[in-house]
C-alpha cells in the first residue's frame, strides 16, 4: 500500500486550506501519495454543503463559510486539532462508510490510550463522551468523496474557546453539549496531540493494523474503554509507526 505523506501546517486560513485541498484532489493521478494534512484554523463557522443557517443562532462576529463537505455547521477555532485526510478510497478498496469507522476507532483509540472513556452515537456521527457515547461530543467528521478521491476530514476539541458552539446548533443538533481534552482532564499540547491522532490513522490505514486500533471497534454494550484495556500488555507496548509511514513537513 502506498505511504502516507503528513503535511503539518501549523495555524491555516480556513478558505485558503479548502481550496488547496481541492486543487490537490482534482490534480491527483492514481499514484498521487495520500496525505494527511495537520493544522488549526482562525476562528470560523463552516457549513457543510447541504448545511442550513437556521442553525447559526446569533451573529457573534465570527466568519460563516459555506463549504462542500459533509454535515450541517460547526465551529473551528485555535486550540482544535484538524486533520484533514486527502485519500483515494479506491486504491484502498475503501468504501465511504468504511473509512468514517476507521476514523472514529482511531480517534477513540487515541483517547482511551489517555484514559477517557469515549464512544460512537448511533445516528450521530462523531466521538462523544461516556461508555456508550451518552456524553458531550469531543470530536466531529465531515468530508467530501469526488473522483473516488475524499479530502476535509475530523477535528478533535483539544485547548480551546468553547463558547462560540453557544451561538451554534452544533453539527446540527439543537442543545448539543460540546467538551474538550482539557476539560476531561487530559491536559496537551495541540502538536502532541496531532502527532498521536496521526500515528493512529497511520495503524488504521496501514497493510496489518497495529495495537493502535485493532479490535477497538466497540460493539453493542461494549466501550471502547474495555476493549481497550482487555487488551495484553504486549500488545499495547508494541510499535504504533508503521515502518512504510511517510513524512512531509511544511
Amino acid at each position: 500500500m502506498p505511504d502516507i505523506h503528513i503535511r503539518r501546517l501549523g495555524l491555516t486560513d480556513y478558505r485558503t486550506t479548502w481550496e488547496a485541498m481541492r486543487a490537490f484532489t482534482h490534480a491527483r493521478t492514481p499514484d498521487t501519495p495520500d496525505e494527511f494534512w495537520l493544522t488549526e484554523h482562525p476562528p470560523v463557522f463552516t457549513l457543510g454543503q447541504s448545511g442550513r443557517r437556521e442553525h447559526l443562532l446569533q451573529d457573534i462576529g465570527i466568519p460563516v463559510i459555506q463549504s462542500d463537505r459533509g454535515g450541517q455547521i460547526t465551529y473551528h477555532g485555535p486550540g482544535q486539532l484538524i486533520l484533514y485526510l486527502l485519500m483515494d478510497l479506491r486504491r484502498r478498496n475503501l468504501t465511504i462508510g468504511a473509512m468514517v469507522r476507521r476514523i472514529e476507532a482511531a480517534i477513540m483509540a487515541c483517547l482511551c490510550r489517555e484514559g477517557l472513556i469515549v464512544n460512537r452515537k448511533k445516528g450521530a456521527p462523531g466521538i462523544y463522551m461516556g461508555e456508550r457515547g451518552e456524553g458531550a461530543k469531543i470530536a466531529a467528521l465531515g468530508l467530501r468523496v469526488t473522483r473516488g478521491a475524499t479530502y476535509h476530514g475530523l477535528s478533535l476539541n483539544v485547548d480551546m474557546d468553547l463558547s462560540p458552539f453557544a451561538a451554534i446548533n452544533p453539527c446540527g443538533y439543537p442543545g448539543l453539549a460540546v467538551t474538550q481534552m482539557k476539560d476531561e482532564g487530559l491536559a496537551m499540547p495541540l502538536d502532541a496531540a496531532g502527532e498521536l491522532l496521526s500515528q493512529a490513522l497511520l495503524a488504521e490505514f496501514s497493510d496489518t493494523g497495529s495495537a493502535w486500533a485493532s479490535g477497538l471497534i466497540p460493539t453493542d454494550g461494549q466501550s471502547v474503554n474495555t476493549l481497550l484495556h482487555s487488551k495484553n500488555d504486549e500488545n499495547r507496548s508494541r510499535s504504533v509507526i508503521p515502518a512504510k509511514a511517510g513524512t512531509t513537513r511544511e
